[in-house]
């Protein structure tokens, strides 16, 4: 007998969170996220988007015990944009028993037929920068902490709940060498003479501090007409500056501007894949060391954001970037770099990456089902 639950109270979210850190405790290729942070999202009073997203939370519990856990969202930005009534499934775990996972999505779909929805997709998060897709291919590489995991049979539950493929995303590892750099560079050059582009090159966590709100201006640009993406407003943008920008080295930062304007900038980060791993959720009393000095020592580099303008998108602002970007690895003696996803369509950006050493280790899904 399953029994599901709503979660409600602080109490019930910390019992879900706590779930889904046991239910892969033993896993060398999870990346354990900040406990707090996982609460903290799950809070209506913690997280803005609740304000523009309608939101339930449950557990599943058998013989006394969770189980399983699902959330339901209604991204209403997102479904005026589109024109659509769709709903989301999100942060969906659950142990290999068919009747667990069957009893959370049928709570889960229920509820979004009631709320006059016409299909359920996901998993995907309240935003496009929380965490979105199943892994469904990689599970024996270390995902970025942008990116996500999850149990290998998964897949085959959702599938049997009737879901089908929507959108997959891919993620590659790049080995960066000198040549190839060298060449990067002096296509940059090429661009940026020809253009009049210049580079920008933050100092410090301060100087980073005042690009914020123009880099989330372009990803609100570039972004626009991709799927399951809304413009993100100025409480959104403070919520996800504080909870990103803050451990960012600016040296993997570049910005690039046309006549004062900010046209385009890249996103690297130190890993912190290991660092996160022997942090086990926890910041103190041993997690914030580990994490600082990965920020310090990195052996690679994940690609967190990239943004371009529409209007230059074609113009070779890309090709800047990334070379910026490359100088700074090779000079700290860094040649390994994590993607995050990418649609699997973008055919553009996926050719640049095969000019590189490569390997394409790892694809997520997001699945969905009409609701009849």
């Amino acid at each position: 007998m399953i029994q599901i639950k709503e979660v409600k109270s602080l109490k019930q979210i910390k019992q879900a969170v706590d779930f889904y850190y046991e239910l892969y405790k033993d896993d060398p290729f999870w990346v354990p996220p900040i406990r707090k942070d996982e609460i903290k999202l799950m809070n209506p009073e913690e997280n803005p988007a609740f304000r523009f997203c309608d939101t339930k939370f449950w557990t599943a519990w058998k013989d006394g015990k969770i189980a399983g856990r699902i959330t339901a969202i209604i991204n209403r930005d997102y479904n005026k944009k589109t024109g659509e009534k769709a709903g989301r499934f999100s942060r969906v775990e659950f142990i290999d028993d068919k009747a667990v996972s069957e009893a959370l999505f049928q709570t889960a779909e229920a509820w979004l037929k009631e709320k006059g929805m016409e299909k359920i997709h996901g998993p995907l998060g309240f935003t496009n920068l929380d965490t979105q897709g199943l892994l469904i291919e990689g599970f024996d590489y270390l995902p970025s902490i942008g990116s996500v995991y999850h149990k290998p049979y998964y897949k085959a539950h959702i599938e049997a709940l009737g879901f089908e493929k929507e959108n997959d995303w891919i993620e590659f590892r790049l080995t960066v060498g000198e040549k190839a750099n060298n060449k990067a560079l002096r296509g940059a050059a090429l661009i940026k003479k020809r253009y009049g582009f210049e580079v920008i090159k933050p100092q410090s966590t301060k100087e980073l501090q005042k690009y914020i709100k123009p880099i989330f201006n372009i990803l609100n640009e570039a972004f626009a007409d991709l799927p399951y993406v809304a413009p993100f407003n100025d409480e959104m943008i403070e919520y996800y500056a504080g909870k990103y920008f803050k451990v960012l080295n600016p040296k993997y930062v570049n910005i690039v501007k046309k006549d004062e304007k900010i046209v385009g900038f890249v996103v690297g980060l130190p890993s912190l894949s290991t660092a996160m791993q022997k942090a086990k959720g926890k910041l103190f009393p041993t997690g914030f060391y580990h994490i600082m000095k990965a920020m310090k020592h990195p052996e690679v580099i994940d690609l967190l954001l990239t943004g371009v303008v529409p209007e230059y998108q074609n113009a070779g602002v890309a090709v800047i970037l990334f070379a910026e970007l490359q100088k700074e690895m090779l000079k700290d003696g860094i040649d390994q770099m994590e993607t995050t996803g990418i649609f699997e369509t973008n055919h553009n950006v996926i050719s640049n990456w095969k000019n590189f050493d490569h390997i394409q280790h790892r694809r997520r899904r997001c699945f969905v089902k009409k609701l009849s």
